[in-house]
């Protein structure tokens, strides 16, 4: 749905139709990159009127219920009411959290990477569990996940994911998740079961795909191949078919490592790239919008966002907005869409 617009049903319905009769065209799909931003908007504007029409559908079975229970005052009808009651506010915050992803970026897909901390296998430990989170609330929202570098740890956990997640509105959520994530618990590796605290950073930039208009001088990237690392199956760990390609302007560097073919990897890495010097540009322009609220309190990239505490209580707090969910399991089983809901209001009001 339009932020900070009026929602049009019957246009935005013309509109598909119309892009389903440009993807249908002799040709049309000779040359896919350049559907990129076409497809982008039909799953957009597919989203908005399902949303919108799910709405309706639940505001029409309100208001017959709400006839019935005044005609009848019947305790079931009553009951019917009040949950259709509930489905209609569900709907209602899901609209209002849409209409909140106001910038570009926000309908992009994403890359996530989460690095580990100091700390070793304690905090590789960590950012394996934080990949865990992630994929489930991929899975959750019916979302798309693509591993393009995964580093694992020498005893447990992981060293680096690289990630990109596809769906609507991909970036726009996850973008709340971008800082530190630090974990207290009772250690599983500790033989004496002291308590440790863990570190591992987080960080989401906008995945506008290969129609990211961003001269790239071959003079500026240097290509290093090397040999896998990790395990690979057949042949993926046994030949120089990983790729690292660097930016030497910006000191960017993105490697790709998941794919047997070279090439691949290459185009992988220079995607990642692509989304890196454009994350750059979106970020100059924040620090601008930021500039005008001085007063405010800014959101230090890398900074520590959220804590998650297992010992001695168990309790999840972000500390940007003061959120926080008993219900430790649960969000690290995926559910964080209080913490990102409440992210986006406090952005909004921070930018009001």
């Amino acid at each position: 749905m339009p932020s900070g617009g009026v929602f049009d049903v019957a246009s935005s319905k013309q509109r598909l139709l119309d892009i389903e009769k440009e993807l249908s065209r002799p040709g049309a799909w000779d040359n896919p990159e350049v559907l990129t931003p076409v497809l982008q908007e039909k799953r957009r504007l597919e989203d908005d009127v399902s949303r919108l029409s799910c709405l309706k559908k639940c505001h029409d079975d309100m208001l017959e219920w709400l006839e019935l229970a005044s005609e009848n005052e019947d305790a079931e009808a009553l009951e019917s009411l009040h949950t259709q009651q509930r489905e209609l506010a569900s709907q209602l915050d899901e609209i209002e959290l849409v209409m909140l992803l106001s910038s570009e970026e926000d309908n992009q897909d994403a890359i996530l990477e989460i690095h580990p901390g100091a700390g070793g296998t304690e905090s590789q430990d960590w950012a394996e569990m934080l990949l865990r989170m992630y994929t489930r609330w991929t899975v959750r929202h019916g979302y798309t996940m693509e591993e393009l570098d995964y580093l694992p740890g020498d005893e447990a956990g992981i060293k680096s994911v690289t990630l990109r997640i596809s769906g609507s509105h991909a970036y726009g959520f996850l973008k709340s998740e971008k800082g530190i994530h630090r974990l207290i618990r009772i250690s599983p590796f500790d033989a004496s079961g002291r308590r440790h605290t863990s570190f591992a950073s987080v960080d989401v930039i906008p995945d506008a795909g290969n129609d990211i208009k961003l001269d790239i001088k071959e003079t500026d990237i240097r290509v290093d191949i090397f040999r896998s690392s990790g395990p690979g199956g057949q042949g993926v760990n046994t030949t120089s078919s990983a790729v690292r390609v660097t930016h030497i302007p910006t000191g960017i560097s993105v490697q790709c490592q998941n794919e047997r073919s070279q090439h691949r990897n290459k185009d992988s890495a220079m995607r990642v790239l692509r989304a890196r010097l454009y994350n750059l540009e979106v970020q100059k322009r924040e620090a601008e919008l930021q500039a005008e609220y001085a007063g405010k309190d800014a959101i230090a990239f890398g900074s520590q966002i959220r804590t998650y505490t297992l010992q001695p209580y168990r309790l999840v707090k972000d500390h940007r907005t003061n959120t926080d969910v008993g219900d430790v399991d649960g969000v690290l089983d995926g559910q964080i869409d209080v913490f990102q809901r409440d992210y986006l209001l406090y952005r909004h009001e921070q930018h009001h």
